[in-house]
Formats: C-alpha cells, structure tokens, sequence
C-alpha cells in the first residue's frame, strides 16, 4: 500500500481570476505573477496503490485540446502524466480507478484521449472505472453560463458512452471497502456543485486533496476566494469549518494547484488560520 503525487503538467492561470476580490499588491507575495498577470500552476495528482487496485486522483488537462485552447494556459515544465507514471513503474493501462473531484477540464481532461484515427475520443484508461457523483455529474453536463467554458463535452460524455462511468453516494463508504486505507469524501459546493475532497488515513497521518477547495498555499487565508467560484460566500463558509477542523486534527493538505509546494500544515494565529509548515511529500509520507 502506497501513495504516490502524481505530476502531469504545470499551466499559468490569471493572478486576479485566481484571487477574486483580494488585490493583486497582497496575493503576489505569495503567487508571484509574470509581465501578464499569470501564476504558475500545477495539475498535481495522486496515485493509491492498494492491493490489486491502482486509483488516480484527478487526470490533469490531458493533451487532445488543440493548440489554440492550450494557447491560452502557457504550459511549462516538462512533466506528463505518462512520464510520471512510468518513473514510477505504472501504465496508464494498469490504473483501475479514476477518482475525479470535479469535472472541470484540468481536473479530468487527462481521462479521455483521441482514438487512433483521431476520429473520436475514447478512455485513456481502459481498464478503469471512472468515479465522480450524479449531483455533479448532472451539473456538469447541463451547465450553467459561468462555468460551461470548464466543462468539456469531449472531456465527459466519452466516460459516459464507453460504460467506464460509475456514481459514488454521499454516505457512501464502499469505494475502497476492505482497504487499509481511509478513505473519506468531504463534498462541498462553493467552488463547483459537489465537488468531492478526499481525505485519506494513511501511515497513521490523515491526508487531505485540496483540488480547488484550497488551491495554492497562498489560498489559505479564509477571504483568499477564486474569482472561478460560482458561490464564493459558501466557499468562505466551508473554508472556515475545513480549516478548523484541519488544525484540530493536524491534517496534511496536498495541493493540487501549487507549483511550487506540495504540502502544509496549519495552525491557529490572531489573525485566523494560517500556514505553519510546508513540506515534501516524502519528507512525511515516505
């Protein structure tokens, strides 16, 4: 049993999308932006070996896009999800279980590839289930104004028409039954309908995928709010109770989003939550 971050291609993203209403002269100091206005961001995954099964957390934006549509995220590094893999001793094709925490494109566009002939899409894992929750799902597939440039139509329907798509159930504690690891599921609404931030107990540590509940390490101040949200102030409100909680429990958050840390902890301070720590993934999981 192992856990492995999963790196699958850093992007830039606008400095003030990504920070909402907090003004740009306070967010740099952490996210420092380039000559445009962009940050760097990560599409860091998370791969769970257990037993016979080999679960992905999020897929990153893939590669089918045309260079136009990734024209307008400035991709850098040289990291893939295939290269990733494969240091690891993995193939796409050994993966049983695609775990997404929403259906935005750069959370899930890694799952479905183009077919041979470049005539249509297929599963870029065929051998996998791919789990998200018909809440989202129906939200995703019939999407309102804000969030339809987010959700791709060859990104999701592919998952649906190939019989690879299963629903995972609030309450529901089977999808890694007989585990040794925990595996629980926070859903939350503020940024996406449903999104789903998988808590995991491992090596007597509970770890925490961040995905777009908390960003980067400089979204940890409760006000710090992606303009992308389509219900900022419920965000405020499940950023504060996960925070506290966080603290009181000592969880280790792994951030999707941020280029240049993996994880932190937390602490309380006279101004709130804040960071305490950040950290390597092997410095505390290895």
């Amino acid at each position: 049993m192992r856990i492995y971050p999963i790196e699958t291609g850093n992007f830039k993203l606008d400095g003030g999308a990504m920070f909402g209403v907090v003004p740009k002269v306070i967010w740099q100091r952490t996210n420092p932006a380039d000559v445009n206005n962009l940050i760097d961001i990560a599409a860091r995954c998370l791969l769970l070996e257990d037993g016979n099964r080999l679960i992905l957390i999020d897929s990153g934006l893939g590669n089918k896009q045309s260079d136009k549509f990734f024209g307008y995220y400035y991709r850098w590094g040289d990291h893939t999800l295939d290269g990733s893999l494969a240091k690891l001793g993995f193939h796409r094709d050994d993966i049983t279980d695609v775990f997404m925490t929403h259906l935005h494109f750069d959370h899930c566009g890694g799952s479905i590839q183009w077919n041979k002939d470049r005539t249509g899409y297929e599963p870029a894992f065929k051998n996998a289930a791919f789990w998200t929750n018909e809440n989202h799902w129906q939200w995703a597939t019939h999407p309102n104004a804000r969030e339809k440039a987010s959700f791709l139509k060859e990104n999701l329907l592919p998952m649906q028409e190939s019989g690879q798509l299963r629903f995972i159930q609030r309450g529901d504690t089977s999808f890694l039954e007989k585990s040794e690891l925990g595996f629980d599921i926070l859903f939350v609404d503020g940024h996406s309908e449903k999104q789903m931030i998988p808590h995991i107990r491992y090596k007597g540590k509970t770890l925490v995928f961040m995905a777009d509940l908390i960003p980067t390490v400089g979204h940890i101040p409760l006000p710090y709010v992606m303009g992308y949200d389509t219900r900022p102030l419920l965000t405020l409100a499940e950023k504060e109770l996960f925070l506290n909680t966080a603290v009181q429990n000592e969880f280790y958050l792994l951030f999707e989003h941020d280029a240049h840390n993996e994880l932190c902890t937390l602490q309380h301070t006279a101004k709130g939550v804040r960071l305490k720590n950040t950290h390597n993934f092997d410095e505390i999981f290895s």
